[in-house]
């Protein structure tokens, strides 16, 4: 009898478990269409998703980043000329080096799983169009309303730290535009990159599933069904 119990016990924890598992893989916070993406003819601002096939980054239009003051367009206004800014979030070190991946899995695997790492914010200046420079397979463009930009930025520069008072570069490289503003973000298998960027565009309307977005292909998707989700579809 006592086996029974136990082994009934242990089916239904793993009942459980599985059922945890299965609620956060399809767990999806909510958006709002109407925040997310402007109607046909009304006042938008152009923007990017920008996927390498396992980091995700935004790019957003400098003279609107720059316009709505504050911290953020502080930072904008420091770099070298680009009508874009190509925006992204990263563990500290391991973002920012270059060097062949051969070389940095040791590290890799200590921003994966030391809980509590340092992170930067990338802002990086592009002088094109970011639909001439990347593939049409690794970009998504989509025309946010202001409101939904203003969210979105706001979000990006609570991500800044401002402990001294303004933004701060903590790391740059040679010979590259891109600078890596300090965070007040920690890194973590529990937050990376893409889920960082999942809740950016969660912040201007997007519906994100969060648990999937550990991988750059579910933001990808999440912005292409938003496109597809219009009024005359929901109907």
């Amino acid at each position: 009898m006592r086996a029974k119990r136990g082994t009934g016990a242990a089916a239904l924890t793993a009942a459980a478990a599985l059922g945890g598992l299965a609620g956060l893989w399809t767990w999806t916070a909510p958006g709002d269409p109407s925040l997310w993406r402007a109607a046909p003819g009304a006042p938008a601002v152009e923007a990017h998703l920008l996927d390498n096939g396992f980091h995700t980054d935004l790019a957003l239009p400098r003279a609107a980043l720059e316009a709505r003051g504050g911290p953020l367009a502080e930072a904008v206004r420091s770099l070298a000329p680009g009508d874009w800014i190509l925006i992204g979030w990263g563990d500290a070190k391991f973002y920012v080096d270059q060097s062949p991946i051969h070389h940095r899995l040791p590290d890799g695997a200590r921003a994966f799983f030391r809980p509590g790492n340092p992170s930067v914010v990338m802002l990086d200046p592009a002088q094109q169009d970011p639909g001439a420079l990347f593939a049409e397979d690794g970009r998504r463009a989509f025309r946010l309303t202001p409101e939904a930009f203003a969210r979105i930025a706001a979000r990006i520069e609570r991500s800044l730290d401002l402990s001294g008072g303004a933004p701060r570069v903590a790391a740059a490289r040679p010979g590259d535009d891109a600078r890596f503003f300090a965070s007040r973000e920690t890194f973590s298998i529990a937050h990376l990159c893409n889920h960082w960027t999942a809740g950016v565009l969660n912040a201007g309307g997007l519906p994100v599933r969060p648990f999937r977005s550990i991988v750059s292909a579910e933001l990808m998707a999440a912005v292409a069904r938003a496109e597809l989700d219009t009024p005359a579809a929901r109907d």
